[in-house]
């Protein structure tokens, strides 16, 4: 149960990490400026955001299992259609498609990764994450380097066959929901409860710099620092990276000083990070401010999400549905607005600004308590 949802939380990492080297690719094929570039990465944005709420719905009726089968497989092939678009107006579209795919396969992986924590009885969810920055690691890094050697379309091939190899090996070993009487169908309905919304806002605030760094960091360094094609695509490897260390180590640190403490002090690290980064004079310095920004992101968004999936009172898929939608507005129409703001500005006072995000994270921290679960019952693996 745990490796293979682990294994699907690396392939969707995969993907999107591939996916960032595209970008300056992208923009210089179809002589697309920043803000048009934020223009195309809006309707990924958009895709998302309409169509992760229909992920939820069907998570809530007939759980994440079958969901996460069938996006699992779905998402491997997503990345290929965004680099052989002939033409911007078809672009678009895929990008949309693109967007809701990547977000339907996310809330079903992390509504399946909560159910595998009440089943083990102790918190796996920011080990899960760290295989997705794994995952995104190799993505971003190796792409830069393929996309250099052989072509974009060699590389997005590249991510393609890797990740259809993993969704074949891991879904069949994907965890069952836990059992639900035989009378009992259950709906998706938006609540009146806050607390998913809170726990919303903590995720948005944290994926948007998190998002800007992925689609916008490899453009801030080649152009504004003169970095070369495989130095741009470690701009969000160099997070990756350090977010997959910080998360693997996750898990034991929210047991060991809470999930509150643990945010505190992640939001503290992670705008000292984007403020160094802002104001480098070179991509080594960029580079080293993005990771240490990436250290600090790391637990942010799995702490909040598993305090959505264990709010009293609440299906996990309901509130992971609202958490996860909020958080993916942010990780993906935010860099829509940073485009606009480097078209008209620079990405420096962008990246100041984000900065500001994180400490209105610190500001809610305090409803992250309920990512504190080491108190869950066991509820046996077999159904």
């Amino acid at each position: 149960m745990r490796v293979a949802v682990s294994a699907l939380f690396f392939m969707n990492g995969l993907i999107v990490g591939g996916w960032a080297p595209q970008v300056p690719e992208l923009a210089a094929r179809h002589g697309l400026s920043e803000a048009d570039m934020g223009l195309v990465i809006l309707a990924l944005g958009l895709g998302s955001i309409l169509i992760m709420p229909l992920s939820g719905a069907l998570i809530a009726r007939v759980g994440s299992r079958p969901v996460l089968r069938v996006t699992c497989l779905v998402c491997s092939a997503a990345l290929l259609p965004v680099v052989l678009a002939p033409h911007v107006v078809l672009l678009v579209i895929i990008m949309f498609i693109f967007g809701g795919i990547i977000g339907s396969m996310d809330i079903a992986m992390n509504a399946n990764a909560v159910v595998v924590e009440r089943r083990l009885g102790r918190a796996i969810m920011s080990s899960c994450h760290g295989f997705w920055s794994l995952g995104g690691l190799f993505g971003a890094a190796l792409g830069g380097w393929l996309i250099d050697r052989a072509g974009s379309f060699e590389q997005a091939a590249a991510v393609t066959v890797a990740a259809f190899v993993i969704a074949m090996a891991s879904s069949r070993f994907i965890a069952p929901d836990l059992p639900l009487a035989s009378d009992v169908k259950p709906k998706f309905r938006l609540t009146l409860n806050p607390m998913p919304y809170v726990l919303g806002l903590v995720a948005l605030f944290s994926m948007v710099p998190e998002g800007a760094i992925l689609d916008w960091g490899a453009l801030y360094l080649r152009q504004d620092l003169g970095a070369d094609v495989a130095t741009s695509g470690l701009a969000f490897g160099a997070v990756a990276a350090t977010m997959a260390v910080m998360r693997f180590a996750g898990d034991a640190v929210r047991q060991r000083f809470g999930a509150v403490t643990t945010v505190r002090y992640s939001t503290v690290i992670a705008a000292a990070g984007l403020i160094m980064a802002a104001g480098a004079q070179s991509p080594g310095w960029a580079i080293a401010g993005f990771a240490l920004s990436g250290i600090g992101i790391a637990n942010l968004v799995p702490v909040a999400l598993s305090a959505a999936g264990n709010l009293p009172g609440l299906p996990p898929g309901v509130g992971i549905s609202i958490a996860t939608s909020m958080g993916y507005g942010g990780i993906l129409l935010g860099p829509a607005v940073i485009g606009f703001i480097a078209e008209y500005n620079s990405f420096t006072v962008a990246f100041y600004g984000l900065s500001v995000l994180f400490g209105i994270v610190l500001l809610l921290s305090s409803i992250t308590r309920h990512a504190d679960i080491g108190e869950a019952p066991v509820v046996p693996a077999t159904q």
